[in-house]
C-alpha cells in the first residue's frame, strides 16, 4: 500500500532539528513546580527538546487521574515563557484542538485511544481546518495498519502537511517483556509507505519500564527512526500516572549520549558494492523460499482434499504438535530461534488450514 501525503520535511517545522528529534516531558501535568523543575532541567541537557505533557489523560477505568485539566494549559505557557522549549500535548476531542490553539500550544498529537476511532479523528481534523500546526499520530492500540494510516490521511486532508507518526507499541495478549508489544513491521510497513513522512518512537509505552528504554531507543535510532518521545519526571515515584515508566531528566541525559546514530545512506562505494552482491544471493534465496512454499501450499490443499473426502477434521493436533516439536529441533541445531521459527510455522500453518477450509467448503459437481 502506497500512502498518499503532502509534508512538509520535519527540519522545516522543528528547529534545529537533528536526529534524534526529542519530544520529552511528564505523562501527566500536575503541578506548576512539577512542569516548571522538570522542562528547565531538560532544557538544560537538550534546549532543542519539545516539552510533552498530558492535559487531558484518557483513561482506560474511571476513579483514576484523568489529568489536571484546563489549568496545565497556563502551566504550559510558563514553560515555554521560562525555558524556550516547545510545547507538545495530547488533544482527543475538537474542544481540546481549540483550548490548546488559544493556549499557544505549539504541537499537538493525537493519542492510541483516540486514533482507534475514525470519528474522533475526524472530528480533531475538522477542528484544525486552516490551522498551520504540527501534529504527531500515535499508532492506534491495537495492530491495525489501516487505522494508523487512514488517521494520518484525516489528519493531512485537513491542510496539516507537518505531520509525523509516533510507533508507540500495540496490545497483544502475549507483548513478551514489554508493555505494549512493539510490532516493528507495522512501524516499517508505514515507512515504507510513505518515506517522506516523519517516524519517532515512544519507547516509555512500549518498554512499560526505564530499564527497556535505552536498548528500545537505540533500536529505533536503527531502524532509522526520526526521533524519541520519552516520558520523563522530576521524581518519577510520586507521578500520578505512569509512574513505573518514566525516567529522570538526568537519565534521559545518559540515555540519549549512549545513543549510536549511523548513517541511513551509504557514499562508500565498495561496502555498497559488497551489499549489493549480498543482497543479490538474498533474492536468489528468497525466489527459492517462495517456490517452497507455493509447492507445500499445493501438497496442503491436496491433504485437505483427501480430509473431505474422507470426513475428517482440518485440525489434527498430535500432528501438529510433533510438527512443531520436530522443526524447533532441527532449528536448534541450524542456530535459528525458537521464537522466530515457531512463528513462521504458525503463519504456514493458518494459511494451510485456510486453503483447506475452502476445499472443505468447496460444493463438487457431480
Amino acid at each position: 500500500m502506497k500512502l498518499e501525503l503532502q509534508i512538509h520535511p520535519l527540519k522545516d517545522w522543528f528547529p534545529n532539528y537533528s536526529k534524534p528529534g526529542l519530544i520529552a516531558g511528564p505523562c501527566s501535568a500536575e503541578s506548576e513546580e512539577q512542569m516548571l523543575e522538570t522542562a528547565k532541567s531538560i532544557a538544560t541537557f537538550y534546549p532543542n527538546a519539545i516539552f510533552r505533557a498530558g492535559i487531558w489523560k484518557p483513561r482506560t477505568r474511571p476513579n483514576t487521574f484523568e489529568g489536571i485539566g484546563d489549568i496545565g494549559l497556563e502551566w504550559m505557557k510558563l514553560v515555554k515563557q521560562q525555558t524556550g522549549l516547545l510545547t507538545a500535548t495530547e488533544v482527543a476531542t475538537a474542544d481540546h484542538v481549540e483550548k490548546c490553539l488559544k493556549a499557544g500550544i505549539d504541537i499537538l498529537w493525537i493519542g492510541a485511544r483516540t486514533t482507534v476511532n475514525p470519528f474522533s479523528v475526524q472530528a480533531i481534523a475538522d477542528a484544525l481546518k486552516g490551522i498551520d500546526i504540527p501534529v504527531f499520530v500515535k499508532n492506534p492500540i491495537y495492530p491495525d495498519f489501516q487505522l494508523w494510516a487512514g488517521a494520518l490521511e484525516r489528519v493531512n486532508n485537513a491542510g496539516i502537511k507537518k505531520i509525523a507518526a509516533i510507533h508507540r507499541g500495540f496490545h497483544s495478549y502475549d507483548n513478551g517483556p514489554f508493555r505494549n508489544s512493539p510490532k516493528w513491521e507495522l512501524a516499517i510497513e508505514l515507512k515504507a509507505s510513505c518515506p517522506e513522512l516523519p517516524v519517532f518512537c515512544d519507547p516509555s509505552h512500549i518498554g512499560g519500564t526505564p530499564e527497556l528504554i535505552p536498548y528500545l531507543s537505540q533500536k529505533a535510532m536503527d531502524m532509522d527512526m526520526d526521533g524519541l518521545m520519552i516520558e520523563t519526571h522530576r521524581n518519577p515515584s510520586v507521578a500520578l500516572s505512569d509512574a513505573k515508566q518514566q525516567i529522570t531528566p538526568f537519565e534521559l541525559k545518559e540515555i540519549i549520549s549512549d545513543l549510536q546514530i549511523r548513517s541511513a545512506s551509504i557514499e562508500n562505494l565498495e561496502l555498497q558494492s559488497k551489499l549489493d552482491e549480498l543482497r543479490s544471493v538474498i533474492q536468489k534465496l528468497d525466489n527459492e523460499l517462495l517456490e517452497l512454499l507455493a509447492k507445500r501450499m499445493a501438497v496442503s490443499t491436496q491433504i485437505g482434499e483427501y480430509k473431505r473426502d474422507n470426513n475428517v477434521t482440518i485440525l489434527q493436533v498430535a500432528h501438529w504438535k510433533k510438527l512443531i516439536e520436530d522443526s524447533l529441533t532441527n532449528a536448534q541445531s541450524l542456530s535459528l530461534p525458537k521464537d522466530f521459527i515457531k512463528g513462521l510455522y504458525q503463519l504456514i500453518h493458518d494459511e494451510s488450514i485456510r486453503r483447506q477450509t475452502d476445499v472443505m467448503n468447496k460444493i463438487i459437481k457431480k
